[in-house]
């Protein structure tokens, strides 16, 4: 579900009178979502609740996370609770190679697989011709 709909759902439940509390890694996508109350976590998107095979960090920091109920009173509020891995996550992060064909305006495949995925499971007719413009549909 994208941020944006967490928001407005987190906005929605609370009109109707239950609290909620949007835990995120993601502090400027967060930000535009608007949710009515948020905690942040600086680790990695998908480890919001933190590090793998850490069951007392991810304990505490739930535990964190929900005192947020008490201390939150202006909607929009978003409070780091101050977890977040080394720096070198991020850096390594900057450091990995894209291996993605360039970025066009139009559709494309990433690799001949895609092309051949797309054309097994929906044959020619369906396979994007934008993607491969020489790929002439059979009928």
């Amino acid at each position: 579900m994208c941020h944006q709909s967490v928001g407005l759902i987190s906005r929605a439940i609370e009109a109707k009178g239950i609290p909620t509390l949007s835990l995120t890694s993601a502090w400027s996508i967060t930000a535009s979502a608007n949710p009515p109350r948020a905690a942040y976590t600086d680790f990695p998107l998908g480890h919001t609740a933190g590090r793998p095979n850490q069951p007392a960090e991810q304990s505490a920091l739930i535990r964190d996370a929900l005192t947020q109920f008490e201390a939150i009173e202006t909607p929009g509020t978003i409070i780091p609770l101050g977890y977040g891995w080394d720096r070198v996550w991020k850096d390594e992060a900057r450091e990995l190679i894209d291996h993605r064909k360039e970025r066009r305006d139009t559709p494309q495949y990433q690799n001949e697989a895609d092309r051949l995925a797309a054309m097994a499971n929906h044959g020619q007719t369906v396979a994007c011709t934008v993607c491969e413009p020489g790929l002439i549909p059979r009928s």
